[in-house]
């Protein structure tokens, strides 16, 4: 498929807002190769250096998603890896990184897959995050580019493209005895039929302390639930989107909007440790989803 017959694909899905099953199976890595070898190519800013990828599949058979590493993905290392291509690949058209995932293999707690990235800020282990005191930010430039519908509701269905997620500290592994290091995801930014909603994890009972403030979490945890706010319509338009964590604060900002800020006694209770997390996360198992989201920056101060 040649690059004007692809824009001409995306022109329709924007006038629609609507992709068909037949347009998944078209959209590829290879749809994506400069095939005028005299344009100038155009690449993502997206450093690799402290991120995990983590695809919708298990080719290796060891039941759990296939995961690469920074030392696998920096100095555009991730371009000739093969098994990554079909998931994450350049628009050297735009300028950006598109990450493409269907409903398969997903990770423990969760039936839904992802194409994903998940900050390391110690590249060697995984163990080591941040609290919110330390705080971080999060920014990107990204956009919906096709997503399926659900075929009893007609709505499209739901993206999850960034996130903080909570993890007990190996401390308190070690203190409590724990058998599970998963925490709730305080952030979730979604797209959902067009428009930005964010999810903030608030305590259901805030007189709540002690051990109960750090159990591991499951969908079943009835300390959590998600405070949710519609941040506004973006349809398939590209969006500037950022996170700011600090002590016992979350300011989060789509464009040039007034930013939303929570302030609040659940974060002032929170005892996970964090990471962000930027891709696509698509919240369905039906056999027929897919998600495309590109991203043409990401970055991550602490």
């Amino acid at each position: 498929m040649s690059y004007m017959n692809l824009s001409k694909l995306f022109l329709f899905c924007l006038i629609s807002f609507s992709c068909s099953e037949s347009e998944k199976s078209e959209l590829s890595y290879d749809d994506f190769l400069d095939d005028n070898i005299s344009s100038e190519k155009q690449y993502s800013d997206i450093n690799f250096s402290n991120w995990k990828l983590t695809l919708p599949v298990d080719e290796d058979n060891n039941g759990s998603p296939d995961e690469y590493y920074p030392n696998q993905l920096i100095n555009n290392a991730y371009r000739s890896l093969n098994p990554i291509k079909p998931y994450m690949y350049d628009d050297t058209s735009d300028g950006s990184l598109l990450f493409y995932t269907f409903p398969n293999t997903s990770t423990t707690n969760s039936s839904y897959s992802r194409t994903e990235l998940r900050e390391l800020i110690n590249p060697e282990n995984s163990r080591d995050n941040w609290t919110l005191k330390e705080g971080g930010k999060m920014t990107g430039r990204l956009k919906i580019v096709s997503i399926s519908q659900d075929d009893d509701s007609g709505n499209y269905h739901k993206v999850i493209v960034m996130q903080i997620h909570g993890i007990i500290s190996q401390e308190d592994i070690n203190n409590y005895g724990f058998n599970s290091n998963n925490g709730p995801p305080l952030i979730k930014i979604y797209w959902k039929d067009g428009y930005i909603w964010c999810h903030k994890k608030s305590l259901k009972d805030t007189s709540i302390s002690g051990e109960d403030l750090i159990q591991p979490y499951t969908s079943s945890n009835n300390f959590w639930t998600d405070d949710k706010k519609n941040l506004g319509f973006v349809g398939y338009d590209t969006f500037d989107f950022s996170i700011t964590a600090s002590a016992a604060k979350i300011e989060v900002q789509l464009n040039n909007n007034n930013p939303v800020v929570y302030n609040d006694i659940s974060l002032n209770k929170w005892q996970y440790e964090n990471y962000f997390k930027a891709g696509n996360y698509l919240g369905t198992t039906d056999s027929d989803g897919f998600s495309y989201v590109k991203y043409y920056n990401l970055n991550v101060t602490h």
